[in-house]
């Protein structure tokens, strides 16, 4: 790479990267919190490595690659350390929610990859498949630097990287809807719920679609993904016909995506994103765990 110099002010090439590290971190752990967590190790490395590091900061050339390399083994680490918790979670797991700001949907690719749908996607990968194919696919790094990241082979990289783009392809629409088309499914959606048409939300949602609701325990929430436009309406429906009187749904910009969130009394309660083909809801996605709520407040910026 042409023009690399070395690192001569630390603090601030850190500052610089800090929003992508954040990113990475946060699409292989689906946790704002842990994503936190590891970024600060980084901070930690990088402003004081340890005697037996190979690279110091003023011997590094190309920040970009070291920085997401450190990022990337740690978060592998702890991703490992997330699976076995996550095997004894309370009914369906479902990636922390955050409000994000609107250039992210305007990264069609970083959209797409943060999107609540996707997120549960690369669930069911490998920790070291999903570390491939989000540094190759979404954060354009080369065979042989994502090779050091994960500690494989190039020839390996290429292989995982093969298996792990066909299987988030079969598990993903082929067709992102428009966002016309989205705003027109989401707005029949929500007058039908919120007027009780049980025959509206049928229209609306697609003969196959699936619900995935996350409460952690802590929260009323399917324990099972309900299936079928009949059986999602009727839940649906039916959780609505609990709640108080006082209901608030607000739409916002969670995850690079169109979504609602919902208060009950004033009180934070839940978020829902759903995702569209061909003008029909395919996928309902329903975070009501409160430790998952609490990033958003306020915007968060993730870049790539």
């Amino acid at each position: 790479m042409s023009g690399a110099r070395p690192v001569t002010d630390p603090t601030a090439v850190f500052a610089e990267h800090r929003a992508l590290l954040f990113t990475v971190a946060y699409e292989m752990l689906g946790s704002a919190a842990d994503a936190e967590d590891v970024v600060q190790e980084v901070w930690l490395r990088w402003a004081a490595p340890r005697s037996d590091e190979a690279d110091k900061p003023d011997e590094i050339t190309h920040p970009r690659a070291y920085l997401v390399r450190i990022t990337t083994r740690l978060a592998l680490n702890r991703l490992r350390t997330l699976a076995r918790r996550r095997e004894d979670y309370v009914g369906p797991w479902l990636p922390e929610p955050l409000c994000t700001t609107a250039d992210v949907a305007d990264d069609v690719v970083l959209a797409d990859s943060v999107s609540l749908a996707v997120m549960v996607v690369l669930e069911t990968l490998s920790p070291r498949e999903r570390a491939v194919f989000l540094l190759r696919e979404v954060f354009g790094f080369d065979t042989d630097e994502i090779a050091v990241a994960v500690d494989r082979t190039p020839a390996a990289v290429r292989q995982i990287a093969h298996r792990a783009k066909s299987h988030v392809q079969a598990r993903r629409p082929r067709f992102p809807a428009a966002a016309d088309e989205v705003s027109t499914a989401m707005e029949k959606f929500l007058a039908a719920l919120t007027s009780g048409d049980i025959q509206g939300l049928m229209d609306v949602l697609a003969p196959d679609v699936v619900l995935l609701s996350d409460g952690g325990g802590k929260k009323s929430a399917a324990r099972r993904p309900v299936r079928g436009a009949d059986d999602v309406a009727r839940f649906l429906l039916g959780v609505l016909a609990k709640f108080p009187a006082d209901v608030r749904v607000d739409a916002a910009d969670v995850n690079g995506a169109p979504s609602w969130i919902v208060h009950l009394n004033g009180e934070l309660d839940s978020v829902t994103q759903v995702v569209v083909v061909d003008g029909r809801i395919t996928q309902v996605l329903f975070v009501r765990n409160p430790d998952k709520l609490s990033r958003l407040a306020q915007p968060l910026r993730l870049t790539r």
